[in-house]
């Protein structure tokens, strides 16, 4: 499982170098095979271990191609949907559409959820931040019933 936030830098080719504590589990789990795609309700990157991704195919493959908004939602994830391998450092590749959706340019950050990661533009998610704060703040938790008794 996934957690914390990573800084991270793009180098001149479009490479992110994966945090060093995920690495090992990584390689370990997956042989180092991942699938980076975008996510349909923010502007950034998914990035899931291969066997995660393919339980997300087993629910794309329920989807109706005849249902507009269900053919929408394939055709984004799917065809955005990159296979790529950590190399011998630890990076991945990102293809120019992928950075272009999340307007990745230089400083990244990495956000562990859980079963995948989150990479969104630095500026973006520190902004991300603040809204989902406001959003806590405002609505509390009462918003919804799975986090009417949810306390830490």
């Amino acid at each position: 499982m996934f957690s914390g936030a990573s800084a991270l830098n793009l180098d001149a080719k479009g490479r992110i170098a994966m945090p060093t504590r995920f690495r090992e589990d990584l390689r370990a789990q997956e042989q180092g095979k991942l699938v980076v795609t975008v996510d349909i309700q923010s502007p950034c990157l998914l990035i899931y271990p291969a066997e995660e991704w393919a339980k997300v195919l087993a629910k794309l493959l329920k989807l109706s191609d005849l249902q507009p908004q269900e053919r929408a939602i394939k055709r984004l994830l799917l065809g955005y949907a990159q296979d790529c391998e950590l190399d011998s450092n630890g990076r991945i590749l990102l293809t120019p559409p992928l950075r272009q959706y999340a307007a990745l340019d230089k400083k990244a950050m990495l956000v562990g959820q859980l079963n995948k990661f989150e990479l969104w533009d630095e500026q973006t998610w520190q902004q991300q931040l603040a809204d989902s704060l406001n959003l806590i703040q405002s609505d509390g938790l009462e918003a919804s019933e799975r986090l009417a008794d949810f306390s830490l």
